[in-house]
């Protein structure tokens, strides 16, 4: 990897650190980048995934006020991230390279529809037994335990994934959502990072690089997330998960 080259892949982990703590999809910019600078695509996976849990922890800390009161959530819904995480690093390792890239803009348009409609979805639900709740239902859980699965599988839009589902049965303010977010965000990536480091090849180059701008981006996006009002939160969750379908199809 040249001077520049590296350059490039720093700058990247800046920008993906920064944007997976405001809403998710960092690995969106960093995986093309490695990849561009000539790292096979499992490798720049894997490798990915070591370097940008750091920047997801960060940014997790920065959250640190919204996650106050939360920490039996988190536990709960912490075991289900760490399962699934587990269980999408194996499957990345096991299967063929292409074998979710069919679904992947399926799961990532369904989590659109879900932060667009959640509200009206929401009032529909009120008077059912999957009405929004403070509590860790079972459908919560489970479907926590699949996001985890895609994260440690892949993990673009994996952000974008949980505030869809967060915004339908989680009865909390999306800040304190997104401050939930970035915490199972940066444990699937936490966990999948150890898989790879056991039984991947990793280019810690890269890993490096990716983490030191990762970290900084971490920072950098805690304080531009916690400052913005629900409605543009919402609005820019949309637009991030837009340009991921839209460079998954390309």
């Amino acid at each position: 990897m040249s001077l520049w080259q590296g350059l490039l892949v720093f700058v990247a982990g800046i920008w993906a650190g920064t944007i997976n703590t405001v809403v998710g999809s960092g690995t969106l910019i960093t995986f093309p980048v490695l990849i561009g600078v000539g790292i096979p695509p499992v490798t720049a996976n894997v490798s990915n995934s070591v370097g940008l849990f750091p920047g997801s922890l960060v940014g997790a800390w920065g959250y640190r006020r919204e996650l106050a009161g939360q920490r039996d959530r988190i536990l709960r819904m912490g075991t289900a991230s760490g399962i699934g995480a587990i269980a999408g690093a194996v499957l990345l390792l096991v299967l063929p390279a292409g074998a979710f890239d069919a679904i992947v803009p399926v799961l990532i348009i369904l989590a659109l529809l879900l932060v667009i409609f959640g509200k009206r979805l929401t009032a529909r639900l009120a008077h059912t037994r999957h009405r929004p709740t403070t509590e860790v239902t079972p459908l919560l859980w489970g479907m926590t335990l699949f996001t985890g699965i895609y994260g440690g599988y892949f993990g673009a839009a994996q952000g974008v994934l949980l505030m869809g589902i967060f915004g339908v049965l989680l009865a909390e303010s999306i800040q304190r959502q997104n401050a939930l977010k970035n915490v199972l965000s940066g444990l699937v990536n936490l966990v999948a990072a150890i898989v790879f480091v056991i039984t991947a090849h990793i280019d810690w180059a890269a890993a490096g690089l990716i983490a030191l701008g990762s970290i900084l981006g971490g920072l950098l996006g805690a304080r531009i997330g916690r400052r913005l009002p629900p409605p543009v939160l919402r609005a820019v969750i949309v637009v991030v998960g837009i340009a991921a379908v839209v460079k998954l199809l390309a």
